[in-house]
């Protein structure tokens, strides 16, 4: 039987996309794994540690198995690593009834937002915020495709994708091709509710009107990031006003520091490109290094390659996978 449901994959200890081409690919797995279990893509969002989906399926372990697999094969053979990536189980949240499931839709194609990346959910690109009310919203469908002769360089190793969908030149499966957003529109109703709804701030309505609906557990901000390790919803709740600390470096940029700058210093050409190539002592060293030039970059002696801006330990950590 089908049911409506909010997966989520997580890694907490190290990043699972270090670059745009890898949330790109993210998503072209998810697309293909829900297309060959002919499941129902209703929104999904990418973030460097871990990704959210709201799909109807028969059985979502069959695809988020085939998800994972596609994508883990794709960053293993790319990087240089072996073993899982990501959490051993994915979260499953199942959703019931129409106030669950805008709920439920608002938190996933919200997730940029919530993690402070950007301060609506329309500037981020790895998400599906942008394919809904695309008309009424005046979102320009002209893009600029891949050639047929390039199609296979952006899907995963093994898998093809029928001539009839079109990928675009960065190497993305058109989303609107692969979500229901039909399905989605109509929970909405109009695009004025979906604009409110994506600058809505979390309050105890929307619990009340889930409880009113049914007598199933709201779904919330905390059940829906529950899958996700050492996730602090107070400050996702401040982030959801809008408000973007630019003065730390996003993972996506320290991944491109240390994996293009950094990391060409620490292995000769002909042994790879690689922090998996680098042992745990020399990938320590490498994050102290990091800590140093950035702490030198936010002090008295600012270095242009941090741009002035700050990063955490934790950040260095999970992405040098220590």
């Amino acid at each position: 039987m089908r049911k409506t449901l909010h997966l989520c994959l997580s890694s907490h200890d190290e990043v699972m996309y270090r670059s745009e081409a890898d949330l790109v690919m993210g998503f072209n797995c998810l697309a293909l794994a829900a297309l060959a279990t002919e499941s129902r893509l209703l929104a999904e969002g990418f973030i460097t540690t871990h990704n959210h989906k709201l799909v109807q399926t028969d059985d979502y372990k069959v695809l988020a198995r085939m998800d994972r697999y596609a994508y883990t094969r794709y960053f293993n053979s790319k990087y240089s690593r072996k073993g899982r990536l990501g959490e051993k189980e994915v979260f499953s949240l199942e959703i019931e009834g129409t106030y669950h499931m805008q709920t439920a839709l608002n938190y996933v194609i919200r997730q940029a937002l919530h993690h402070g990346l950007t301060s609506t959910p329309f500037e981020y690109p790895h998400c599906s915020a942008n394919s809904y009310f695309r008309k009424e919203l005046g979102k320009k469908d002209q893009v600029e495709l891949c050639d047929a002769w390039h199609r296979y360089k952006y899907l995963p190793y093994g898998r093809s994708l029928p001539e009839s969908y079109k990928i675009a030149s960065n190497g993305l499966i058109l989303r609107e091709q692969v979500i229901d957003t039909a399905y989605v529109e109509q929970v909405y109703i109009t695009p004025r509710n979906f604009l409110f709804q994506m600058n809505r701030i979390t309050d105890e309505k929307t619990i009340k009107e889930q409880q009113a609906e049914n007598n199933l557990p709201p779904v919330t901000l905390d059940s829906i990031e529950k899958g996700v390790q050492d996730f602090d919803v107070r400050a996702a709740l401040v982030s959801e006003q809008g408000r973007v600390n630019k003065s730390f470096l996003t993972d996506l940029e320290l991944c491109h520091i240390i994996d293009d700058i950094l990391l060409p210093r620490y292995l000769k050409e002909s042994e790879g490109n690689s922090i998996y190539l680098l042992s745990r002592t020399k990938r320590a060293a490498m994050g102290n290094d990091i800590w140093a030039k950035a702490r030198d970059s936010f002090g008295q002696r600012p270095q242009a390659l941090f741009s002035g801006k700050r990063v955490t330990t934790a950040q260095i950590k999970r992405c040098l996978a220590l």
